[in-house]
């Protein structure tokens, strides 16, 4: 009998459902296009793309591919904010540590801890 392989791949972490938000801008996806050809006054090469889950509107802020956490906080606390009010949730597919910094530079720009 052939014996099967063992795989060494890291296991999947637990699917956690996301809630369905109840008014607009309450939850929010991150995504990132990158590769952009540059433009603007500031050679933007990348756009940060904010989509509403409630009414699936979507967001396209220009950026920088290297841009940092702190270099995106700044960019949603000033570009998004005004126009959408602060989110409740962020999903992102960025690695955790991104994540984290994110959310801390946004708490410092708030003037709160987390």
């Amino acid at each position: 009998m052939p014996k099967s392989k063992q795989s060494h791949r890291k296991k999947f972490g637990m699917v956690i459902q996301i809630q369905e938000p109840k008014f607009p801008w309450e939850i929010v996806h991150m995504e990132w296009v990158t590769s952009s050809p540059p433009g603007g006054d500031r050679s933007y090469n990348s756009f940060l793309v904010l989509v509403d889950r409630y009414s699936k509107t979507p967001m396209f802020l220009p950026c920088h591919k290297d841009d940092t956490a702190i270099d995106t906080a700044i960019m949603i606390w000033n570009e998004a904010f005004s126009h959408t009010g602060l989110f409740q949730n962020m999903i992102s597919d960025r690695d955790p540590k991104f994540t984290s910094a994110l959310w801390t530079n946004l708490h410092n720009l708030f003037g709160t801890e987390l």
